[in-house]
């Protein structure tokens, strides 16, 4: 028999687009659903933090990351570092994130309206008016967070760190 506290399968925590609404459906109503995005490249504190208080916020965390070819056209041809399975296995591996979606759009708006989240998070760094799905939560209700950025912690800074010039 299956030890109900084992750690779930990571892998069982990344869904699809197309299954992400069916299965947060069964949830809505009795848990509150919190979502925020990203590109995750180098996963370092400061990912870890927001995570952790998004989740704080709610029942469930959704998070979604851009694919690999939505990341180049956002950040460059270098980008990103790490690939989106292992950006998803990673970030499902976490205590904190119930599931992981990629989307291939340059921004999560569609993803969001499927998502339908009460509570959308993103990091300090975000001005109100350029979150994206912001008009969506708020118009159902929901309420949009911005959590301060942890100090010293980037993957522009990693990134520069490991090239040598800090």
């Amino acid at each position: 028999m299956p030890d109900r506290h084992a750690p779930r399968d990571p892998r069982r925590k990344i869904l699809s687009q197309a299954r992400i609404g069916p299965t947060l459906r069964r949830a809505r109503g009795r848990r509150r659903v919190v979502f925020t995005n990203g590109v995750f490249d180098l996963l370092h504190p400061g990912h870890v933090r927001l995570l952790a208080a998004a989740r704080a916020m709610g029942d469930l965390l959704v998070v979604g990351i851009n694919t690999d070819a939505s990341v180049r056209r956002l950040k460059g041809p270098e980008r990103p570092f790490i690939g989106q399975k292992d950006r998803a296995f990673m970030l499902a591996a976490l205590e904190s994130v119930d599931y992981v979606v990629t989307f291939a759009q340059d921004t999560p708006a569609r993803l969001i309206a499927t998502v339908a989240p009460d509570v959308l998070v993103k990091g300090g760094d975000w001005s109100p008016d350029a979150i994206v799905g912001r008009e969506v939560v708020e118009a159902r209700g929901g309420r949009v967070v911005r959590v301060p950025l942890a100090k010293g912690h980037s993957t522009t800074r990693i990134a520069s760190k490991v090239r040598g010039k800090r």
